[in-house]
């Protein structure tokens, strides 16, 4: 082989080691304040976090500023700047960190280990674009979650009336949006392509002893980057302690009132907006401490 292509070679096959090496290590995500971040962190590396745009207030539990001062993590920001740094002070060490950012508070779970994330690299969640999209009635979209319901036996008897629905299912084995005490898991999804209108049986579970609230008409659809509220749904609001239930939403069209053209094959992350359970309700009228 010519020397100077077997340079350019070696050359190339080590940048590519290099990006290869630097995607685990330098990672994004999407801002939101529903979930907590794990970040891990090294003794003898620093991470960083950035944010979409200046940080407002940080709060931290067991970090430091100044690594003479005890602490299991040492944190370096300079105010009005829109990232900090973090590394790990101890061995095993763990601490919690919010960050108050664009009035919203994002918490941050940061825990010792040997191989850290370098950069996490923060973006701001946007809402679908807007492009045409059919009307849909309330007693259409009541109409589609009963196809929905009754799929199964109508493609069997009268294949004719889904010929249009896409459908399909996980096998037990669904997309699972995970809130520690609380887990959505997407069952099966039907899209009807003439009303843009995504389908959708989950199963709620609840890992408390407390009975589960929440709003019935608060489902959200996140695709991407990008959030859909829902059009209709079936829901009773509650699950039992240490219980599941089934609900059906739908989502039509985006929020500005165009197609969203969702293929069933994104990864998909379900939101509901959560009540106060009544055990917490109670205690907190009565001036006590709430029970997590």
């Amino acid at each position: 082989m010519n020397r100077s292509v077997w340079l350019v070679a070696v050359l190339l096959l080590s940048v590519s080691g290099i990006f290869a090496t630097e995607t685990k290590f330098i990672q994004s995500a999407f801002l939101d304040d529903r979930v907590v971040y794990s970040i891990p962190v090294s003794s003898n590396r620093v991470t960083t976090i950035s944010f979409p745009g200046p940080i407002s207030a940080i709060d931290a539990a067991g970090v430091t500023v100044d690594s003479k001062i005890p602490g299991s993590f040492q944190l370096a920001h300079t105010k009005s700047t829109s990232f900090f740094s973090v590394r790990a002070l101890a061995p095993g060490a763990s601490a919690n960190l919010n960050v108050r950012w664009n009035k919203r508070t994002y918490v941050f779970e940061l825990r010792e280990d040997a191989v850290p994330i370098l950069a996490l690299n923060l973006q701001e969640m946007r809402l679908a674009q807007p492009s045409s999209s059919p009307e849909v009635t309330p007693l259409k979209l009541l109409a589609l979650l009963d196809k929905a319901k009754a799929f199964p036996l109508l493609k069997q008897q009268h294949p004719e009336t889904v010929s249009d629905v896409d459908f399909t299912t996980y096998d037990g084995k669904g997309l699972v949006s995970d809130f520690n005490d609380y887990a959505i898991r997407i069952d099966e999804a039907f899209r009807f392509n003439a009303e843009d209108t995504i389908v959708f049986r989950v199963t709620l579970t609840n890992r408390t002893d407390q009975v589960l609230q929440y709003q019935p008409n608060s489902f959200m659809l996140r695709a991407g980057n990008r959030l859909y509220p829902q059009s209709i749904s079936d829901a009773s609001g509650t699950v039992p302690p240490k219980g599941e239930s089934v609900v059906y939403f739908a989502v039509t069209g985006t929020p500005d009132g165009g197609r969203n053209e969702l293929s069933l094959k994104n990864s998909f992350t379900v939101l509901v907006t959560r009540r106060p359970s009544p055990v917490m309700a109670a205690e907190s009228s009565d001036g006590k401490e709430a029970t997590p």
